[in-house]
């Protein structure tokens, strides 16, 4: 019966997350994960000094945030069945649907889409720099929508995917369920999202956090891009062309999602990117066939959607 009711979870959960999303000023579990982690990692930079010791409190930090999360949903959801099995339901499906984040990249994506196209580039250029860590003042409109695809693309495998991914392995283990493995993702995501990075003051307490998120989120990927594939009815050309450009990307995992998205809608993403006035080239991904445009965004978007759909049909199977 339990594996049943996980199976009615995810659909719940699925359909919350595309008719509501993450409605503005309402608590999110991101919002608290992010105070602690801000509280935590300030506390660690403030009172650990070497290198060696920074290392190791972010060892820390990545422990306590991610079985902190998944053992806190855990907890509320249990309480919350004992509390009243309806109650139980409602809230194991809105800690589920606030982990997938299907809607808040569509609502990301024409939120920069919507003043381009009325020709307000600079409207754009503003509401594009709330979604990306680029400087914006100074991009062109077909920099813009190259931000807004890679966006979209990117956090097509860490913020959809991938929490889908071990919601359902959640949803196939005994007395864990699909709520705490998704919200201790998601942890790991928003740690590597806030810390995880190699500049200063970042080095060291960050490094943990970014290697694990890589691990966590390496066979979702690859899973991503063999489904993209998949739904492309090409997909040893897709592999073929991420073989050929993802590898030449730093990161193991955004690399390969970009480029997949980039081989099924013959774009090119990649190129030189500016960060707090200094440059930064990425790898080009995929070949220039076609120049982005709001249409490519929208069948990106799509395409993840199917992905998304044909994950959680099989996923239900599986868990029934």
């Amino acid at each position: 019966m339990k594996f049943i009711l996980h199976d009615y979870l995810l659909i719940i959960a699925a359909l919350l997350d595309y008719l509501i999303g993450d409605p503005w000023g309402w608590p999110h579990p991101v919002r608290v994960m992010g105070w602690l982690i801000s509280g935590l990692s300030k506390f660690f930079l403030q009172h650990c000094q070497s290198s060696q010791i920074q290392r190791l409190a972010g060892i820390v930090l990545a422990i306590i945030l991610i079985i902190g999360s998944g053992l806190s949903g855990w907890l509320i959801v249990q309480i919350a069945r004992w509390l009243h099995p309806f109650l139980g339901i409602v809230v194991e499906s809105i800690f589920l649907a606030s982990c997938f984040a299907l809607h808040s990249l569509r609502k990301a994506a024409l939120d920069v889409i919507q003043p381009l196209t009325k020709g307000n580039l600079e409207s754009a250029r503003q509401i594009l720099s709330n979604y990306v860590g680029r400087d914006t003042e100074n991009l062109s409109e077909t920099e813009v929508l190259r931000a807004v695809l890679e966006t979209v693309t990117e956090n097509a495998t860490d913020g959809v995917m991938a929490p889908l991914f071990y919601a359902i392995v959640g949803g196939l283990i005994p007395l864990v369920g699909p709520v705490p493995l998704a919200l201790a993702y998601k942890a790991s995501s928003t740690l590597d999202s806030m810390v995880g990075y190699r500049e200063a003051p970042y080095t060291y307490i960050g490094w943990f956090s970014a290697k694990l998120e890589d691990c966590l989120t390496w066979f979702p990927c690859r899973l991503t891009v063999m489904t993209l594939g998949f739904l492309s009815i090409k997909p040893l050309y897709v592999w073929r062309i991420c073989c050929r450009d993802a590898i030449q990307d730093p990161s193991p995992n955004s690399g390969w999602s970009e480029c997949a998205y980039a081989a099924i809608l013959g774009v090119q993403m990649g190129g030189i990117n500016w960060y707090r006035g200094v440059a930064k080239h990425k790898p080009l991904l995929g070949d220039a066939i076609y120049p982005i445009t709001p249409t490519s965004i929208s069948q990106a978007l799509q395409l993840t959607r199917y992905s998304f759909l044909l994950w959680l049909g099989v996923g239900i199977l599986l868990i029934l």
